[in-house]
């Protein structure tokens, strides 16, 4: 399983942000969307992620609050990314390793989506739910030959 089968579901809604934006204006966005992660372009190019993480240790050295803070201060500029052609197992290994819950998906320069830790998860599971209910549905099927005691050898 690749990126793009998490993309094709998930669809391509996209949340961007400004670098130089008020990071409350993000907040907002990100509240009222419910999301947990905003994408940083700068003229059309990807520069960083701003997701919950950043905006909590932001507002705990500022005091518990978020004050006149700009975006650029506090994001991510070096997010993980993938490809849509990315195997899951991969993007799975990248994420822990770096404890990331979000990973935008480039295309050469073109943002693509974002993909989280759990749409990783999710396809995952699904993924292995439709191979058990394969299993299941193909054991059950098997040919059982009618007698059993004809088939057995004659000593």
């Amino acid at each position: 399983m690749k990126v793009v089968d998490i993309l094709r579901v998930k669809g391509g809604t996209l949340f961007t942000v400004a670098p130089d934006q008020a990071l409350k204006d993000a907040l907002d966005v990100m509240a009222e969307r419910d999301i947990g992660s905003l994408v940083v372009m700068e003229h059309g190019d990807l520069v960083g992620m701003l997701t919950f993480r950043e905006v909590i240790q932001a507002v705990v050295k500022n005091g518990g609050a978020v004050g006149t803070t700009v975006v650029r201060t506090v994001m991510d500029d070096h997010p993980l990314t993938c490809t849509p052609e990315t195997e899951i197992d991969e993007v799975r290994r990248m994420m822990l390793g770096r404890h990331a819950r979000y990973m935008p998906v480039m295309n050469g320069r073109t943002l693509m989506g974002v993909i989280s830790f759990y749409d990783v998860a999710k396809a995952v599971v699904d993924s292995q739910d439709f191979e058990n209910r394969m299993l299941k549905a193909y054991i059950r099927d098997w040919p059982v030959e009618e007698n059993a005691a004809e088939a057995e050898p004659k000593l």
